[in-house]
């Protein structure tokens, strides 16, 4: 599908803090993507949790197989509304770069600890830093100079801040919705982790075909067609099956809600985009609802599963450690990182270390400076053997 005029297309674009001559065959969000790809924030991804605390196997997804999970998801929507598919690609490869070791229990644990000091940790003001500046790889300037475009949509894809509350955030026009490409990624997000998560979930043996039937309308809806179709399939091909056409309902009914929301709202422009009282990209009613079931069960069933208990609590200790350890002694940081501790609050930069660590590194720092032990899968409660 052609772009369309509320698409933010790289000649619209604000531009970069530090001007750059503009490459032969590379538009803007291009570059942006390729410096995102070769980025050190990028590659550590491989390494940083996603649901499960430890990789205890290769089949499970990290943050940069579910990253690659929702740039695919996000560019194959946006070809279909006319959207800038770089900026998309761009958004959706970065997206995730702010986030701790040890999942969602990590960014819990720092947010815990900087709540201490009257501060909070939040994964998108931290991806900022790292682009803006812990990033360094160019001797004309710190970061990677990324255009406004992508830098505004690192904050601004998954919630709204006030200029009140955020005021060193005034640049990213924050009284405006962020442009369609970046709510975009939201949404992505949300129909990535989903189904991932489930996928995950049925590979640990943490669910089965009839509970998950049972418990979700959405999964009974499509597993019975599977099921007539394909009567001698193994349960996991017929969970593929299924998972692959509720994968698709969800992208379906985004774009196509989306799109009927722009129409409705006679949007043509980036401008009008910008200046509506509320995000444009979602789902439908009816979805949206089933959707949220979606995200109950898996809150129920696999993120607050007590099986995982215990070693998210080793994760947590490992992280609050190292913050005490550290706050004691800046000067074992990295050089780098120790003469910022002398400069700004020291807090904020212990924070931002380990935020940027993997969770291979921080439980090998965690164990040669403080002796602990590692944090170790719970292999023993989970049915799940790799072939």
């Amino acid at each position: 599908m052609k772009e369309s005029n509320y698409a933010l297309r790289s000649e619209q674009s604000r531009g970069r803090k530090f001007p750059e001559p503009s490459h032969p065959y590379r538009n803007d969000y291009q570059r942006d993507r390729d410096r995102i790809v070769h980025s050190r924030a990028f590659r550590r991804l491989e390494d940083k949790t996603q649901v499960f605390t430890t990789r205890f196997s290769d089949h499970f997804r990290n943050r940069l197989t579910h990253t690659l999970e929702v740039t695919q998801i996000s560019r194959t929507i946006a070809r279909r509304m006319g959207l800038d598919e770089d900026l998309v690609e761009a958004l959706a490869l970065v997206h995730d770069v702010g986030h701790p070791p040890f999942g969602h229990s990590g960014e819990r644990t720092l947010d815990h600890i900087m709540q201490t000091f009257g501060e909070r940790f939040d994964h998108n003001l931290h991806a900022l830093r790292i682009v803006e500046f812990f990033e360094q790889r160019y001797a004309g300037f710190a970061g990677l100079n990324l255009t406004f475009e992508v830098r505004e949509g690192i904050i601004k894809h998954s919630r709204d801040y006030s200029e009140a509350e955020f005021p060193e955030l005034s640049e990213y026009l924050l009284d405006q919705r962020p442009p369609l490409e970046a709510q975009l990624i939201d949404r992505s997000d949300e129909i990535a982790y989903y189904t991932a998560d489930l996928d995950d979930g049925f590979e640990a043996k943490l669910w089965g075909l009839d509970s998950l039937r049972e418990q979700l309308r959405l999964f009974d809806e499509f597993l019975r067609p599977v099921e007539r179709q394909y009567p001698q399939a193994v349960h996991k091909l017929q969970f593929n099956e299924t998972l692959k056409r509720i994968l698709n309902s969800l992208a379906t009914d985004l774009m196509e809600n989306s799109l009927a929301r722009l129409e409705q709202h006679q949007i043509t422009t980036v401008e009008q985009v910008r200046r509506h009282p509320e995000r444009l990209i979602g789902f439908s009613p009816e979805v949206k609802c089933e959707a949220t079931r979606l995200r109950e069960f898996l809150y129920q069933n696999l993120y607050q599963n007590s099986a995982f208990a215990a070693e998210k609590e080793q994760g947590e200790q490992v992280i609050q450690g190292l913050f005490s350890f550290y706050m004691d002694q800046p000067e074992k940081m990295p050089r780098w990182y120790s003469g910022q501790a002398e400069q700004g609050p020291r807090h904020r930069i212990v924070c931002d270390y380990i935020a940027g660590m993997t969770d291979h590194y921080i439980q090998k720092l965690h164990q040669e400076l403080l002796g602990g032990p590692s944090v170790v899968a719970p292999s023993s409660v989970m049915g799940y053997t790799q072939p």
